[in-house]
């Protein structure tokens, strides 16, 4: 289910040309918000597994609370269900990231006005590029 040597292009109806952090909403952190904290977080390096699970484990009740083998089955449970992956992420579909993943798989953001995102959308670098998913239908 990881992407490797990819890049999730913003989706073609995002709202945005430069990146924005995504606010939060009532005081509460939203997904986009959750994904953006970790992806950004340096001291964690993330596969897409893992933060479409952590995103939504951390919104559980008690979140903090739970063992390491709970959250073993956890993650197993989640994923014996389909999932969608990140190209339906609301950070390149609304905020103006794009997601890029290593030849390991591990995530960063890569700012829609950046260099770097503008040089491997243009086919530069050996990235596979694929878009986010558009939020409206045409």
């Amino acid at each position: 289910m990881n992407y490797y040597d990819t890049l999730i292009a913003v989706a073609d109806d995002c709202p945005v040309t430069t990146s924005a952090v995504p606010p939060l909403r009532g005081g509460r952190k939203t997904v986009a918000v959750l994904q953006y904290e970790m992806i950004a977080d340096p001291t964690e390096r993330l596969t897409q597994e893992d933060v479409l699970f952590l995103s939504w484990l951390r919104r559980q009740p008690r979140a903090d609370e739970i063992t390491d083998a709970e959250r073993a089955s956890l993650r197993a449970e989640f994923f014996s269900r389909d999932q969608p992956c990140l190209r339906t992420s609301p950070l390149p579909k609304a905020y103006g990231f794009g997601l890029l993943f290593d030849t390991g798989g591990l995530v960063s953001l890569c700012p829609v006005e950046s260099a770097e995102y503008q040089r491997i959308v243009a086919g530069e670098g050996g990235v596979r590029v694929v878009r986010a998913m558009r939020s409206a239908r045409r």
